[in-house]
């Protein structure tokens, strides 16, 4: 049986992942890791606040901070759904919710693209909420350096599909970016904590987390 996903609760910052299911790729090419960016802005940064992302050819990690209670209903209210508004519990379901129809609409667009049927991804989607200031830096830091991890590149500056570019760049963003480099000290010290090894302890609790995260070929 699944283990139970922990509620996405407002204000508070998870680690979300997911993977691909089966041996399938969820990612083929440059245009199908565009599309779900495209789709995650729709559905997720109604609700959250994105602090670091990787997408790799058959899984995934986000950083994100769900957003006010306040910003919560007020989004939900406008979209009409509001049947579950009463309770926190009835927001935590309409947040997760607004998770299935990003991988709901992702997987009907790659399925039709490629001619396949039948899902594409592990149906209960991982959530690991963060619960120090330590455990997020070392998260964010996980997250980019998950391709140099997996060896589909040296440098995490050679990934294309994680947001470490767009920490240093002056470009639109979906990240939160301020706020990240706030955490980090400054640009500096951003690029210094990058530089360093990660910790070796979160390295094993994170990677009994993310048993069968392998990726495939690219």
């Amino acid at each position: 049986m699944a283990r139970p996903q922990p509620p996405l609760e407002p204000g508070e910052f998870y680690h979300v992942f997911n993977h691909a299911n089966g041996y399938d790729n969820i990612f083929r090419a440059d245009r199908n890791y565009r599309l779900f960016l495209q789709l995650y802005s729709t559905h997720i940064s109604t609700i959250a606040n994105t602090l670091a992302y990787c997408l790799m050819p058959n899984h995934f990690h986000f950083v994100i901070q769900v957003k006010s209670e306040t910003e919560l209903r007020g989004f939900y209210s406008r979209t009409k759904t509001l049947q579950a508004l009463g309770t926190l519990e009835g927001l935590h379901k309409l947040n997760s919710r607004q998770f299935s129809n990003l991988f709901n609409s992702y997987a009907q667009a790659f399925n039709k693209v490629y001619r396949r049927r039948g899902g594409l991804f592990i149906s209960n989607f991982k959530r690991k909420k963060i619960t120090s200031n330590e455990y997020l830096l070392n998260l964010i830091h996980y997250v980019h350096n998950n391709p140099v991890h997996h060896a589909f590149v040296k440098t995490m500056e050679d990934w294309e599909y994680s947001s470490y570019h767009a920490l240093f760049s002056y470009k639109k963003t979906l990240l939160a970016r301020s706020e990240i480099l706030e955490l980090f000290g400054g640009v500096d010290g951003c690029r210094q904590f990058h530089r360093k090894e990660i910790n070796k302890e979160f390295i094993t609790s994170e990677g009994r987390t993310l048993e069968g995260f392998e990726p495939n070929s690219k």
